[in-house]
């Protein structure tokens, strides 16, 4: 009988082992964050001609994702913003970094032009 309970005692020890160590990772893990962007275009033409592409193009070589730009909004209360942008990042310093880049800051300076922008970032909530 001692073969079988070292056994088990063993595969107890590394199941609690196993989740220790899970728990640490999950905690050393930065939240996705959220970009979201307000933007109120005076010139649809310009924006969409020489903003847009290069914009687009920094902030997807950044590491964000376009989950919605431009899609119908419905005010729930307050008064709707123009357009909506939302994209994610890996985590909340890789969103600052993607719109601190050069590319997107010479891209920003051609859209200032064409519209007003109102751009923030959040972190996700932690997973419960």
């Amino acid at each position: 009988m001692k073969p079988r309970f070292t056994m088990v005692l063993s595969l107890a020890a590394g199941m609690a082992v196993g989740v220790v160590a899970t728990q640490a990772l999950r905690a050393q893990s930065k939240p996705p964050a959220y970009v979201i962007a307000e933007i109120e275009v005076a010139n649809q033409e310009g924006y969409v001609k020489e903003y847009l592409q290069p914009a687009e193009k920094a902030i997807l070589a950044g590491g964000g994702k376009y989950l919605a730009r431009g899609s119908k909004t419905a005010s729930i209360k307050g008064e709707p913003p123009k357009r909506i942008v939302l994209q994610s990042f890996e985590s909340l310093e890789a969103a600052q970094a993607a719109y601190a880049s050069p590319a997107f800051q010479d891209a920003f300076k051609i859209g200032e032009k064409y519209a007003k922008f109102r751009v923030y970032a959040v972190e996700a909530a932690p997973p419960k």
